[in-house]
């Protein structure tokens, strides 16, 4: 019996792939082994930075927070134990847009805790 190897689906296979590598350079986007390898590594990045995301918008969100407070004559770390002592329950995000963007709310809500 002549050996069966449904080359339709491993030709679409390999197209789908290829077509995922579109914009790549040189071998990157048409080479399949070079294609399949930049995709897979390109795939474990995009896995790996969803996490670093939050870990740097986190941080970025307590730079904001810190130089407002400095502002205000108040240092993040006492501002964060003030808030949580009152019960105040801004997340840093929104505490981080207030610094920002509405400076004298954000004033209003360190008076409130001081």
């Amino acid at each position: 019996m002549p050996r069966s190897v449904n080359s339709v689906a491993s030709r679409a296979r390999r197209k789908k792939l290829l077509k995922l590598t579109r914009g790549n350079f040189l071998a990157r986007r048409n080479v399949w082994t070079v294609a399949k390898n930049t995709w897979e590594k390109g795939q474990q990045y995009a896995y790996r930075d969803r996490k670093n995301k939050k870990r740097s918008f986190r941080s970025l969100w307590i730079q904001r927070i810190n130089a407002g407070a400095r502002e205000n004559g108040l240092s993040y770390s006492d501002l964060m134990g003030k808030l949580h002592k009152n019960n105040v329950q801004l997340s840093r995000k929104v505490l981080a847009d207030l610094a920002m963007n509405h400076p004298e709310a954000f004033t209003a809500i360190v008076n409130a805790v001081k």
